[in-house]
């Protein structure tokens, strides 16, 4: 496995690569743990050649302190990642990706895709997520890009700009990965105590209650608002709990057939967030 730091170090590899095998990129924040590598898992059954990269981007945190915090584990990362059939880890500096030099007001305007659910919770976050994925993919030139599906939001906002940008790659989605207890795997994980991780798992629960009595009939505002009860009188602090079209996120109407329930809510210290999809054709 190679370990790669620099631009030009990464787009050697991939120019060499391309031609003759087919090439994958996980992109991840670093601190790898069992999501991450089953993201790793499905781009080797997908393409020839690997590629992780390991990127603490400024840019989408919203707050200082969340970034300053944000576990940082390069080394045990890249031993995970040697035994997961990585061919290279590309790990820039941040001065690479965003040189001094460079005029920092460019970016990418996320439109309606910034206004809504964490975009209203997380000023900035996509328009930091647009640009490193857009960077990312240019440096690496995958023909195919996987992501997870717990960041529900960010998988549709990448899927626009790949669109949008006539972006030559293939976006695969990768089911969430979850504990016994349903909680979605997540770095943020680790900022739950003893009694936070015990509670964790009942916003899975909660987004599952949630799709029985969609299926049965109730309302969406109904549904919306008993969640958001459920998780307040369990010590909960919800940002959002909301039934949106599974295609676009917008808010859903009465002819909506297809969904995707998405929450965010904070638990102690850590803010999770996942999603379920849910549909009224069938039991899925």
């Amino acid at each position: 496995m190679e370990i790669i730091t620099s631009i030009e170090a990464m787009r050697a590899f991939s120019c060499s690569r391309r031609e003759r095998h087919r090439l994958a990129l996980v992109p991840t924040l670093g601190n790898i743990h069992l999501a991450h590598l089953a993201l790793v898992k499905r781009a080797a059954r997908l393409a020839d050649k690997v590629v992780v990269s390991i990127f603490l981007n400024p840019l989408q945190f919203d707050k200082r302190e969340d970034f300053s915090n944000y576990p940082r584990t390069t080394e045990q990362d890249c031993a995970q990642l040697a035994s997961h059939a990585v061919d290279a880890v590309f790990i820039p500096e941040h001065d690479d990706m965003y040189p001094p030099d460079e005029d920092q007001s460019i970016r990418i305007d996320v439109g309606p895709w910034g206004e809504v659910l964490c975009g209203v919770h997380r000023p900035l976050h996509f328009q930091g997520v647009a640009l490193v994925v857009m960077k990312l993919l240019q440096i690496v030139q995958p023909h195919t890009a996987v992501f997870g599906e717990k960041d529900y939001q960010q998988l549709c906002l990448i899927r626009r700009l790949v669109k949008r940008f006539n972006v030559p790659v293939e976006l695969v989605s990768h089911p969430t990965v979850r504990e016994a207890d349903g909680l979605a795997v997540s770095s943020r994980n680790a900022y739950l105590n003893a009694e936070q991780r015990k509670e964790a798992g009942f916003l899975y629960q909660t987004l599952l209650s949630a799709k029985q009595d969609l299926q049965a009939g109730m309302a969406v505002a109904e549904i919306e608002q008993k969640a958001l009860r459920k998780l307040s009188n369990r010590g909960w602090k919800p940002d959002y709990f909301s039934l949106r079209k599974a295609d676009t996120l917008a808010e859903a109407d009465v002819s909506c057939r297809s969904f995707v329930i998405v929450a965010a809510a904070y638990l102690g210290k850590a803010r999770l967030i996942d999603n379920l999809s849910a549909s009224l054709d069938s039991s899925s």
